[in-house]
């Protein structure tokens, strides 16, 4: 908590029954809900007998996605009720005006542009580390293991429901708490480096971390979600149209 001496600015739009959830709160329900839903994704993938996600097949995809969410979204409404108004619109800001729809090039840029601006460097030191095929392998093995209504499934789960879930979740739950003791800046870039490290792909998080960083401004600035949940649903989508493409 910061010292009475102290002023911190909250993020436009934020409340004070917003600023209860505590960066304790917030970050024991994120650990709690994630552990869980790791857990029963995995029970799902299991079943699959594949010993990869992509080659498992969307389907499965979907499935372990499901229960992964299942619990974070539970855990974030029981924080919000515990510690919050109990509404995700005032404690995390889960709305959206017509002008979040320019997170659509947004997103594009950030893929297109910004993602290639930060890998331009990397990949001329570190060639073999950071080349493009290491770099898009992952959602390429997606992309090549779906089929028919497959592809439509692996759309729906990484341009759709990724990005809702993740963004109620990271800068929502988590950004919204560090903000408010921490400062907007720290709060953006602690989370930013969060969400990067979190998907466990040593060779992505250098461009998650921009994601990140873009995601975070997005929510800070207009204090509401819904900027950064049409950024990140238009970079997702771009990234499935390159891997499709190539």
């Amino acid at each position: 908590m910061p010292s009475p001496s102290r002023s911190v600015t909250p993020a436009p739009g934020a409340t004070n029954a917003t600023n209860g959830i505590s960066i304790r709160d917030a970050v024991l329900t994120w650990f709690a809900a994630w552990f869980v839903g790791n857990v029963l994704s995995s029970m799902v993938l299991a079943s699959s007998g594949a010993e990869r996600v992509a080659d498992a097949g969307p389907w499965w995809l979907a499935a372990s996605q499901l229960v992964a969410w299942t619990p974070l979204v539970a855990a974030i409404v029981f924080v919000s009720r515990r510690s919050g108004t109990g509404s995700l619109v005032r404690d995390f800001g889960l709305r959206a005006r017509p002008l979040d729809l320019v997170g659509l090039p947004l997103g594009v840029a950030t893929q297109l542009v910004f993602v290639k601006a930060v890998y331009l460097p990397l990949n001329e030191i570190w060639p073999d580390t950071f080349s493009t095929s290491k770099i898009e392998k992952p959602a390429r093995d997606l992309w090549q293991h779906a089929h028919g209504a497959g592809l439509v499934v692996l759309v729906i789960v990484v341009a759709v429901g990724a990005p809702l879930v993740e963004e109620l979740a990271y800068r929502g739950l988590l950004q919204r708490s560090f903000t408010r003791c921490t400062g907007a800046v720290t709060g953006v870039v602690v989370v930013a480096v969060w969400f990067a490290l979190i998907h466990f792909q040593p060779v992505s998080i250098p461009g998650l971390f921009v994601v990140g960083i873009v995601l975070g401004v997005c929510a800070q600035r207009t204090g509401r979600l819904g900027m950064a949940i049409t950024t990140h649903m238009a970079f997702n989508a771009t990234g499935l149209i390159l891997v499709a493409n190539t």
